[in-house]
């Protein structure tokens, strides 16, 4: 078994990165595979603000690169790769096959899967190239940033509704806008931001361009009934349509929820025994650094006594 991972993790953003720094103090054999940078989408935050221990806040390459040291200082052996797949266990040893893109693969007696999420962006000029210079899709995150400021909301789902009624204890006004005539939210949230004398409503109206250039100046609006466009002058802009879980590589091996989340408990463990979730890619309520860090370190000590069970040296 000395060719065997203990551990391997796929993913290396705050849950990641926790989950190795974990797994390496408790001198499990770990490899965490990322296929880019490690940090996740924390790497194009400007600014976090709720992450304990930083009063004045951190940079999110800040605070990434901080991880990773910490985590590489107790051993984590990090490969900058992407994984393709997971087969079952297979074998006397009990062990899963994690492939590679590149045709390699190797063994691992316990697997966490950290691919985190990604936010459905609206591919519209100026979004990609503002994204943490005004572009956002957190409020929770970055709206104590925008306090005393304008912004722009775009969306009309619950998220979109409740991080505006968020942001406005912040913003001096935000404009929420939404291509049709009418919200989906729930009826109470819609109730709430009516009743709010920050909130503005633009309906029947799509974004076309996020205005800067070196960070954002306004959002381009173009009205559906009569092609009328114009510009909001805002400081932030807010995008909320939606959020997809990077599971494909689990797809056909753990149980997902009807949106691609996978399910885990509360130790992390999912329908496959020896493979465990945290971070964005598992289903849950408050997507936030803070809280993929603390799954991370769940996770890890989930499958430390799952694999110590395997080699028959569980502490009871």
């Amino acid at each position: 078994m000395n060719d065997i991972y203990d551990l391997v993790i796929i993913g290396g953003g705050p849950a990641g990165l926790t989950a190795g720094m974990y797994s390496s103090r408790a001198r499990m054999k770990t490899l965490l595979l990322e296929k880019m940078l490690c940090g996740g989408q924390i790497l194009v935050t400007d600014r976090i603000e709720n992450y304990p221990g930083f009063p004045e806040g951190v940079g999110g390459p800040e605070l990434a690169e901080w991880m990773s040291r910490q985590a590489k200082r107790f051993g984590l052996e990090i490969m900058t790769e992407e994984a393709s797949s997971i087969s079952p266990k297979d074998g006397p040893d009990g062990a899963f096959t994690v492939k590679l893109k590149n045709g390699r693969s190797m063994k691992a007696l316990s697997v966490i899967i950290s691919t985190g999420a990604r936010w459905n962006s609206l591919g519209i000029p100026g979004e990609k190239e503002l994204m943490g210079r005004g572009v956002s899709y957190c409020g929770t995150c970055d709206g104590p940033l925008f306090k005393g400021k304008e912004v722009v909301v775009i969306g009309g789902g619950d998220t979109a509704l409740e991080d505006s009624l968020f942001l406005a204890k912040f913003a001096s006004k935000v404009t929420i806008v939404h291509r049709r005539d009418r919200l989906r939210a729930t009826k109470i949230l819609q109730e709430r931001a009516r009743a709010n004398s920050k909130i503005e409503l633009r309906l029947n109206s799509i974004a076309t361009e996020i205005v800067g250039p070196a960070k954002v100046a306004g959002v381009k609006i173009k009205d559906v009934a009569t092609g009328a466009s114009s510009v909001i002058k805002c400081d932030g802009a807010f995008i909320f349509i939606g959020i997809t879980p990077n599971s494909d590589i689990a797809k056909d091996l753990v149980k997902l929820d009807d949106k691609g989340y996978m399910i885990s408990d509360d130790d992390m463990r999912t329908s496959v025994e020896g493979i465990f979730a945290c971070g964005d890619v598992r289903k849950k309520t408050l997507r936030q650094v803070v809280t993929a860090a603390g799954e991370g370190a769940t996770a890890s000590f989930s499958a430390e006594h799952y694999v110590d069970r395997l080699k028959g040296k569980e502490y009871k």
